[in-house]
């Protein structure tokens, strides 16, 4: 009996020295369960933030870079021409309704304008070449024209009249071919003149379309960036 009571306080003893040493684990989890305490941390999932970062006023759930609003794109200048003075007149009625004050400007431009149609004949080399051909047009009853001598590209070309209008010149033209003659030609006679081009400047998108619309109604003007 006493060897049995002697063996049972020995086992009792073993067991509380093995608990105490944690061979048998421990019911205190927060001491002995490495593993647990690393993952709860997650070490390597930390980030270091500067005291401006991290006095900074937290994003709203949900926000991040991608989400942020992309600034709307603007067009820095924008210039259209080159206008006549009766095409600019009617163009600047249109853009009065954009309102842009001091964002639009105009500015002179050289060109040129038509000032009138010839009917001629192309140079024919020479002077001498000039005076056969004058000769075939009298054979064939034409007795209006003019040897062009002075030094331009239609030296020795022969004028068979200047007409205020391109219908006039035409008319012309269809008179001389029922006489015969089939060389004879229209072209336009151009003048210095003074042209208009507007900019405009830190243009929207929506206020960019609606001066494109304005430009359609002007075909023969061109829509350009600039400086």
């Amino acid at each position: 009996m006493l060897k049995f009571v002697f063996w049972l306080l020995a086992g009792v003893n073993l067991l509380v020295f093995a608990i105490g040493q944690g061979y048998l684990g421990s019911f205190r989890s927060e001491t002995r369960e490495p593993a647990r305490l690393k993952n709860q941390l997650q070490a390597g999932k930390l980030t270091l933030r500067t005291q401006e970062q991290a006095t900074a006023p937290a994003a709203p759930p949900g926000e991040n870079e991608a989400s942020k609003p992309v600034p709307p794109q603007s067009y820095a200048c924008t210039e259209v021409g080159n206008f006549v003075l009766a095409d600019a007149r009617r163009f600047e009625t249109q853009i009065a309704a954009l309102d842009l004050g001091d964002r639009q400007s105009r500015r002179n431009v050289a060109g040129q304008d038509i000032s009138s149609y010839m009917v001629y004949i192309a140079p024919q080399g020479s002077k001498d070449g000039a005076e056969r051909k004058a000769g075939e047009l009298k054979q064939l009853g034409v007795t209006n024209y003019f040897i062009m001598n002075e030094a331009n590209p239609l030296r020795w070309g022969i004028s068979l009249g200047v007409f205020k209008s391109e219908s006039s010149a035409q008319t012309q033209l269809a008179s001389l071919n029922k006489q015969g003659v089939h060389s004879a030609r229209i072209a336009p006679r151009y003048s210095p003149s003074k042209q208009l081009a507007y900019q405009f400047r830190d243009l929207d998108v929506a206020t960019r379309t609606r001066l494109e619309k304005i430009k359609a109604q002007f075909p023969e003007q061109e829509l350009r960036g600039c400086k």
